[in-house]
């Protein structure tokens, strides 16, 4: 499926959602959104916005009112995204982050971080029958979206949650945040981290690069293991290609983006994503395009 080229009236009545980040150019969550849209046949319009990076709490403020449906937010504005909401969903608040804003025509904005359900999404739509709650999940690295990940796997019912970083500290920090039963390891002790492990996840922001993916020690890891990478370009990172090699079952950020633009949908326009549109492949098909342009 491809988008059609043809023209769409912008009017006073479309409704406006978009994705807030800086750089944004990257996002592919306006092909995502604008596909549905135009399946769905909904006047609507799904754009990018770059504000400033110190000043989102002033551009988000400025769509109070309702005349923006809502924004996905990404990196770096998550947490910043949090501090203007008038109401913090459960997942927001233990995520530490927002990545929905919901904008009510009363003024009032609303937090959601729906990361996780991205998470959880991608994990069920890729490895059949996995369940969060067959053993520990293991967490590599302490930023905000490990932070999304790890209490994604506590509410989902993960028996441990072992979260691995480079500091110590910072691991210890988020650990201590999300709370459950959540432990906290350094880079070092990260084959003590993969003993036993059911699931582990890449959430570093850059995603890890190939000599840490080559030095990792994921021999150790049960063959049975879910391996996922938050990190979609690559769509096949170095972790997941060494993973892969082992005979471990994969899931790419790519369709964890997917999954989490779904219930953004539903709340920006008020129904489900129609059928029958392949997203992923689009999504796809941008990224080769972007690998084919000249730097």
């Amino acid at each position: 499926m491809t988008l059609s080229n043809s023209y769409r009236q912008i009017t006073g009545a479309t409704a406006v959602a978009g994705v807030a980040g800086s750089p944004v150019g990257h996002s592919l969550s306006p092909i995502i959104h604008n596909a549905w849209i135009e399946a769905a046949g909904i006047d609507a319009v799904y754009v990018p916005f770059n504000p400033p990076a110190d000043r989102f709490s002033h551009f988000a403020e400025g769509l109070r009112g309702g005349a923006v449906r809502g924004l996905n937010v990404t990196l770096p504005f998550k947490e910043a995204a949090l501090g203007v909401a008038h109401e913090v969903g459960e997942r927001a608040e233990r995520a530490g982050a927002a990545n929905l804003l919901i904008f009510n025509e009363d003024g009032s904005i609303v937090a959601d971080n729906v990361d996780g359900l991205g998470l959880l999404g991608a994990i069920a739509a890729q490895v059949t029958g996995f369940d969060p709650k067959a053993g520990p999940a293991v967490v590599m690295g302490a930023g905000g979206a490990a932070r999304g990940a790890a209490s994604a796997l506590i509410m989902a019912g993960a028996p441990e949650v072992r979260l691995v970083n480079r500091t110590l500290a910072r691991a210890e920090v988020v650990a201590g945040a999300v709370g459950g039963n959540s432990k906290a390891f350094s880079l070092d002790q990260a084959k003590a981290a993969f003993d036993g492990a059911a699931l582990v996840v890449n959430a570093t922001s850059v995603g890890v690069a190939s000599d840490d993916a080559l030095s990792l020690p994921l021999e150790g890891i049960p063959v049975t293991a879910v391996m996922m990478d938050m990190t979609y370009t690559p769509l096949i990172t170095p972790f997941l290609s060494k993973a892969r090699l082992l005979g471990h079952p994969i899931v790419d950020g790519l369709e964890m983006l997917v999954r989490q633009a779904e219930p953004s949908f539903e709340a920006f326009f008020g129904r489900v994503p129609p059928p029958g549109v392949d997203v992923r492949a689009l999504c796809i098909e941008a990224l080769k395009a972007r690998e084919k342009a000249p730097a």
